[in-house]
């Protein structure tokens, strides 16, 4: 299944239109915080696919059932864009566990490139609802490597992946690797650059949010 937001009309627009916007980027604070708002948005739409049980709660007056997340979900980023997205998520799950994943464009002297993973630090994904959130899905590739070092370790009940933004090209590789996967998506758009980067897109989400890399 895909779910991509910014095709009903609510406030969310207003936050990914600044997050693409050149001028107010130019403010790190409040990109972030935008990335943060629409990861809380994201969460809360995940968590209508949830599993729930219910609970008896003692209030001051006397007793009312409320419907409880049965699973917390273990909630994932790829460092180092992806982190106020992935707090937003944090949010609203606030009492779920995070992994976190290092991995990169390893370019070849032809131009092409490969995913390299230098290291994951995860607790343990059995039988777990797993949500990785990473802010940019450009040509997929980051995503489907990291999802299945996972999956190659970890017997994952459920996968979820979640981005700001995504490429058709992206969306289409995801799909054809990780057939099982649920996507969540602000916006999708259908071009990329010669180097990978999504047009309109919004940029060089890691640079934006923390500065540019040395």
């Amino acid at each position: 299944m895909i779910f991509i937001l910014n095709k009903t009309n609510t406030i969310a627009n207003q936050f990914l239109a600044e997050l693409r916007d050149t001028d107010i980027q130019q403010d790190k604070a409040r990109f972030k915080c935008n990335q943060e708002k629409l990861g809380q948005i994201l969460a809360y739409e995940i968590s209508k696919t949830l599993r729930y049980d219910v609970k008896e709660v003692q209030t001051s007056l006397g007793t009312a059932n409320v419907n409880i997340p049965a699973d917390e979900p273990v909630l994932g980023t790829i460092l180092r864009a992806g982190l106020p997205f992935h707090q937003g998520f944090m949010n609203y799950f606030d009492q779920s566990a995070s992994a976190f994943i290092t991995a990169y464009r390893k370019v070849k002297r032809n131009g092409s490139f490969v995913i390299q993973v230098d290291h994951i630090s995860t607790p343990n994904l059995d039988d777990k609802i797993f949500i990785l959130c990473d802010t940019m899905l450009a040509t997929g590739q980051s995503v489907v490597v990291v999802c299945k070092e996972l999956m190659a370790q970890y017997q994952i009940k459920e996968l979820h992946i979640a981005a700001v933004i995504a490429s058709t090209e992206g969306v289409a590789h995801v799909r054809a690797n990780l057939p099982k996967a649920k996507l969540w998506f602000c916006a999708i758009d259908d071009e990329m650059t010669s180097k990978a980067y999504i047009v309109p897109g919004l940029g060089d989400a890691g640079d934006l949010a923390f500065g540019e890399k040395a």
